[in-house]
């Protein structure tokens, strides 16, 4: 099993301060990656990315490890999840360990299922992607999308103002849970949207961006609707 969860869980949230070890229905939030993790039986080990000692603790206690902390260069706002990741490799390289592919897991994710992940990995494994993103389909044709400019109202793409919405081709954006990828792709390419990466679909009820307080009273109320 050279494979490794990799949690990334910085400090310093400002949108939402201490947003991801704050409580979610009952538990920390970055509680719902870790117990994903652990009980699809993929990886090797299950490690959290992070400069905060707090966020370590609450992770530790979840079952997974923090063997080292993350550099200030990559604990701003501004840091790359490939950066993160990648400086996590180099780490565990100099602990003469190696690992094959990555699943990089949102800390503030708590629809991300066991099964996802094992369905994900079956799909790299059986069409041989580089990797996998969790997409979700958008709910509105955006070939119909409009523009405002000069207080007007434009399409975007006016060629699509008279085609059925059910001839238009399906567009997807990324459901912020899950990414797997090869090592060695990540280190030659330094994206998780690699050249070869496929899709893993999530329903659009299992979605949701969690930056601002509605946006986590809407997961809160998405989740206990699902768990119903």
């Amino acid at each position: 099993m050279n494979r490794i969860a990799i949690i990334p869980a910085r400090g310093g949230s400002k949108r939402i301060p201490g947003k991801n070890i704050r409580n979610f229905l009952g538990k920390p939030i970055i509680a719902y990656s870790i117990e994903a993790a652990r009980g699809c039986g993929l990886f090797g080990e299950i490690m959290v990315s992070t400069d905060s000692r707090e966020i370590a603790d609450v992770a530790i206690s979840y079952g997974a490890s923090v063997p080292f902390y993350r550099s200030r260069e990559n604990s701003d706002d501004y840091a790359p999840l490939a950066s993160v990741l990648l400086e996590v490799l180099t780490q565990y390289r100099q602990q003469n360990k190696e690992w094959e592919n990555i699943c990089c897991i949102l800390p503030t994710a708590p629809f991300v299922r066991s099964h996802d992940l094992l369905n994900a990995w079956s799909i790299m494994e059986k069409t041989g992607a580089n990797g996998i993103v969790s997409v979700c389909r958008f709910s509105y044709p955006v070939q119909r999308a409009l523009k405002i400019k000069e207080d007007r109202i434009f399409m975007a793409e006016p060629e699509y103002a008279f085609t059925r919405s059910q001839d238009l081709e399906p567009m997807y954006h990324d459901a912020g849970q899950f990414y797997f990828i090869n090592g060695k792709t990540l280190e030659d390419e330094k994206t998780l949207f690699c050249s070869s990466a496929a899709g893993f679909e999530i329903e659009e009820l299992r979605v949701q961006d969690i930056d601002s307080e509605s946006d986590w009273k809407l997961a809160e109320i998405k989740y206990s609707f699902l768990s119903q």
